[in-house]
């Protein structure tokens, strides 16, 4: 039964990868070259070297094959990057497109809940909540001033449940847009969001070495975090307008933007 199910599995694979292609292709011209130019570089350079260094048959023959290993992992990255490009491209300026490429991040504990936090019934801007041992993060997207004016509302918000702590709230606004981030930088800049504390050393040496620490939340402090915001979105709880369901987003993995 194993045997059977293994050529299933790499038959798989090798359709995947066609329809990635394929996917990318068709917005991608450039694609075949690029791939191409990335799988011979390194047979070429492995040849190079054979006849400078005049290596014998056996190295000839290992040498061919690392090559084409090299080769096939680097067209694989470049096939990767590109079909991520693409993707991000074709997602830009959807209703719900950052809370979707976001709602798969499994890093620090992150947790951003698809329903978000407040809607403009007129313009459909949103702002989504999320959290992670760094602190809270406010998503946002829509027009960069008014999404700015309903973020200052939901920071004060948040501070009636956070009062008396240090927990950073930090902001992103997702766009193309001037102070905006897009969303092929969207993952990167919230791993980015870092905060820091002064260390408050008595002693002045140790002070001037460390005089900042890094805010990072505990698993228990992060759990009573969440359970907070979660009572205060109950308590502000909104009602949704039409043509936005939060509930059944756009979500958005990586085999959707590839063509899956």
């Amino acid at each position: 039964m194993a045997d059977k199910e293994e050529p299933k599995k790499k038959q798989s694979t090798i359709k995947q990868i066609i329809q990635i292609f394929k996917y990318t292709h068709a917005e991608d011209k450039a694609l075949p070259w690029l791939c191409g130019g990335v799988f011979v570089a390194p047979i070429i350079v492995f040849v190079v070297l054979g006849i400078v260094f005049k290596w014998s048959v056996i190295g000839w023959i290992t040498s061919m094959i690392l090559a084409v290993m090299l080769g096939l992992l680097f067209a694989t990255m470049m096939l990767t990057n590109r079909a991520d490009k693409v993707g991000y491209a074709k997602l830009e300026g959807r209703q719900g497109a950052a809370i979707s490429v976001l709602g798969n991040i499994n890093k620090a504990g992150f947790n951003f809940p698809q329903e978000p936090v407040w809607v403009d019934p007129k313009t459909k801007d949103a702002i989504w909540r999320g959290t992670g041992y760094n602190g809270i993060y406010l998503l946002g997207e829509g027009e960069y001033g008014r999404v700015k004016r309903a973020m200052d509302r939901q920071e004060q918000n948040i501070k009636g449940v956070t009062a008396g702590s240090d927990i950073p709230v930090y902001r992103i606004y997702v766009g193309q847009g001037k102070n905006q981030t897009s969303l092929k930088n969207l993952r990167k800049t919230v791993l980015k969001c870092k905060s820091y504390l002064p260390t408050h050393h008595k002693n002045k040496l140790v002070a001037a070495i460390h005089p900042k620490s890094r805010f990072i939340l505990t698993k228990t402090e992060l759990n009573v975090l969440n359970e907070r915001l979660r009572t205060l979105q109950m308590k502000n709880g909104m009602g949704i307008p039409k043509g936005v369901d939060p509930m059944h987003p756009q979500r958005v993995s990586r085999r959707a933007m590839r063509g899956r």
